[in-house]
């Protein structure tokens, strides 16, 4: 029985090539007699071999949905121009500077080299392999038709990760107006307004409204700005714990978030997005209806999608048609609805659900980048107006003093 796959290490050497020069490099080896002999391979004679040592901070990169997605596209290219799986993976892991990455891909090469599946290699990394990719990668194992299915994964996986990172574009911009305003803010109220209180005390005279409500904040900041600080570290991760630990609040966020003026229509289109890619991916590999659906409910990312695309996977089950199960479910555009009706009627489905993701890729691209040339002006005009406030309150008294003067 072939041996188990070892884990991949790295090695520093020193030695002499065949014709005494002194050299030294680094190389990849399950243990140090293994290294030693490929080094003897490669005519050099070997002086000192060690493990390179791990740096004291940061390591190896963590690997990224996107890594994933460019490592599926490379090795469907190499399968496409003929080379055998397991000497693609040799190729692929040669040219990685990720190391994380490169030891999983050798990782999985060495599990197919002893026999084992694609799939069956893959299931044992369910961190960065989800059991759509898995199960996607086994039908097109047993069809004889991998290549082809590694480029529909990774054309999957490319759209899926634009969108998500243009939806993460999308939210970042009013939360960092909002941080921004809120630091700007409180240098403001803690370092500037003292400066300017301490200069008020010898007026003698009553300060303006504004100017004391501002007075009053800054003081109050000052006493309390710690706690203030500590409350909202714990407010954003009881929010996010609650998220994780809690399915019935994880799904009311879900469905407010939907209802948010513009950020909740591009998340609602979104995930029209994903649900029209996953569905279309899944069902062109040959994977039955409702099963694809079982694979599309908990890739969309949003529980309101989630519960409709199972009541459409319970209707599909007794016999009702698609599109119909997606127009009672109410959810869903008009426009995904009839090209879908429109696949159903022509044998086409794959197709008309491409069409769907695409058309709605698009739309939540140009709603980004409409939302990001908004918010531009919106972030200067959000913080003038605070600090122009605060200005207009710290010097209130002295235009005051002045007119008195006059």
């Amino acid at each position: 029985m072939a041996e188990k796959a070892q884990k991949l290490e790295s090695y520093v050497w020193e030695g002499k090539d065949r014709k005494g020069n002194k050299s030294k490099g680094e190389l990849a080896g399950a243990n140090l007699a293994l290294v030693k002999a490929q080094l003897r391979k490669q005519g050099i004679i070997p002086d000192k071999v060690k493990k390179k040592p791990k740096p004291l901070f940061g390591g190896s990169k963590k690997i990224t949905p996107f890594d994933i997605a460019m490592l599926t596209r490379q090795l469907a290219t190499m399968m496409k121009a003929g080379v055998p799986l397991v000497q693609s993976f040799d190729i692929v892991a040669d040219g990685l500077e990720n190391k994380g990455l490169q030891e999983l891909v050798m990782n999985i090469r060495n599990d197919i080299s002893s026999g084992t599946s694609f799939a069956g290699a893959l299931r044992k990394h369910p961190r960065h392999f989800d059991d759509l990719y898995c199960n996607l990668v086994d039908s097109g194992e047993k069809a004889g038709a991998l290549e082809q299915m590694l480029d529909r994964i990774a054309t999957y996986l490319e759209k899926t990760e634009l969108l998500k990172k243009k939806v993460k574009k999308a939210m970042t911009y009013p939360i960092a107006v909002v941080v921004v305003a809120i630091i700007v803010t409180a240098i403001l109220l803690v370092k500037v307004v003292p400066q300017f209180e301490a200069l008020f005390q010898g007026f003698g005279a009553d300060l303006p409204v504004f100017t004391q409500m501002v007075v009053e904040l800054s003081e109050w900041m000052q006493s309390w700005w710690f706690v203030v600080l500590v409350s909202g570290i714990g407010l954003i991760f009881a929010f996010k714990e609650a998220k994780r630990r809690s399915q019935r609040f994880s799904d009311f966020v879900d469905k407010a978030t939907l209802r948010i003026p513009v950020m909740g229509e591009i998340l609602d289109k979104s995930a029209v997005a994903k649900f029209g890619r996953v569905l279309s991916t899944t069902f062109a590999a040959g994977v039955p209806l409702v099963d694809a659906l079982d694979s599309v409910a908990g890739a969309t990312g949003n529980a309101v999608y989630r519960d409709a695309i199972q009541q459409i996977k319970n209707d599909v089950s007794s016999g009702t048609q698609l599109q119909a199960s997606m127009r009672q479910v109410n959810v869903f555009p008009v426009m995904a609805v009839q090209l879908t009706a429109i696949g159903e009627e022509s044998g086409n489905l794959d197709e008309m659900l491409k069409k769907v993701a695409e058309h709605y890729e698009a739309v939540v691209d140009d709603m980004v980048d409409n939302l990001t040339a908004l918010m531009e002006p919106m972030i200067m005009s959000v913080l003038g107006v605070l600090v122009g406030g605060l200005i207009i309150a710290m010097y209130l008294p002295i235009f005051q003093m002045g007119s008195v003067i006059g």
